[in-house]
């Protein structure tokens, strides 16, 4: 079984469903992209994994414990670490005190995952008594996966990280999102620049209608005719 195997999701809010006998997997140290059309289900099924969302059927194991029923401060405890699109930093505190928030759940020296984030994002060394509030938009993508990482997660989620940043940040992001996979952080990111996701992931899943539309390597749906078509502009 992969390391996160979410299967047969079906729920959504109230008596509607998004989601339908959806299935994510996560291997360690690889990228997954979930793309599609809005109103897909995509940050529905990151939610559904991360326990913001109950689900009516399916369930979730993260490296082989069922977790279906956990909270998601008790996700956190388990290695999950959850980066939301909207909200996902503390603007009137410094970067580097947005970081020490996150890892409010440690009791050790969290210093060297501190100087680990600033290797992976230089400019929030430079800025780390800056108020997060201050910085770019990109900037501050970068101080809410900095505070991510914090809690030293086996699996990092990424809920449309890229949204509103310029097509030369959204490249050089990707680039830290390869850096950090190198260290054995398994990656989950919903994106909608699908085209720029699943250049970089291992594997990419394509919704339509909370459903499984497309599931294969991120070359795969890049090369496949129909995916291109239907959802990459030609």
């Amino acid at each position: 079984m992969s390391f996160l195997y979410a299967e047969n999701m079906t729920g959504g809010y109230g008596s509607v469903d998004i989601l339908h006998n959806c299935t994510i997997s996560v291997d360690k140290g690889e990228i997954v992209a979930i793309v599609g059309p809005n109103g897909a289900g995509k940050s529905t099924a990151m939610k559904a994994i991360f326990g913001m969302l109950k689900l009516r059927n399916g369930s979730i194991c993260l490296d082989n414990k069922d977790i279906t029923k956990l909270t998601p401060q008790q996700r956190v405890k388990r290695g999950m670490g959850f980066v939301p699109q909207n909200q996902n930093v503390f603007t009137t505190m410094s970067v580097k005190e947005n970081l020490e928030i996150g890892a409010y759940l440690r009791n050790d020296d969290y210093s060297s995952t501190i100087d680990q984030v600033f290797d992976f994002f230089p400019i929030l060394y430079e800025k780390r008594n800056q108020a997060a509030g201050e910085l770019s938009g990109g900037q501050r993508q970068q101080v809410a996966v900095g505070r991510a990482l914090m809690t030293e997660p086996s699996l990092l989620m990424l809920d449309e990280p890229t949204a509103g940043v310029s097509p030369i940040v959204m490249g050089d992001f990707f680039e830290r999102i390869l850096e950090i996979r190198k260290t054995g952080v398994a990656i989950l990111m919903v994106e909608q620049n699908a085209q720029q996701a699943l250049a970089v992931a291992d594997k990419g899943y394509v919704l339509v209608t909370g459903e499984n539309k497309f599931t294969d390597s991120g070359d795969a749906l890049l090369s496949n005719p129909e995916v291109r078509r239907s959802f990459l502009g030609g």
